[in-house]
């Protein structure tokens, strides 16, 4: 009778999912991260970029290289590439759209 007891209330506190038994560190993101990715206006992967990070509501600073000599040799210093698109996570350097790579970045 006893453990007949015992297992109802350890299925009562499993369906209720009490606070002690659920908790959950609390995850917070770095909502100040820095992100800027150097393009060129006619490069596919560079629109699909952009577009990945805005479906993911994040929030950067397109650099257009093709416009810009000063942007184009910054984006060369920091990358060591000619070629776009290159994406600056808080200085983590991403050549190319890698998708894993900017997700593993981004924290997500």
């Amino acid at each position: 009778m006893v453990s007949l007891i015992f297992y109802f209330l350890i299925s009562l506190i499993l369906c209720f999912k009490t606070p002690f038994l659920m908790h959950r560190p609390k995850i917070t993101r770095n909502t100040k991260m820095e992100i800027m990715i150097y393009t060129t206006p006619t490069c596919p992967y560079c629109r699909m970029a952009k577009e990945y990070l805005d479906k993911k509501g994040v929030k950067y600073t397109n650099m257009d290289v093709a416009g810009s000599r000063e942007k184009a040799q910054e984006m060369i210093k920091k990358s060591g590439q000619m070629g776009v698109p290159v994406i600056e996570v808080d200085g983590n350097i991403i050549i190319g759209f890698d998708q894993e790579a900017l997700d593993k970045a981004l924290g997500k």
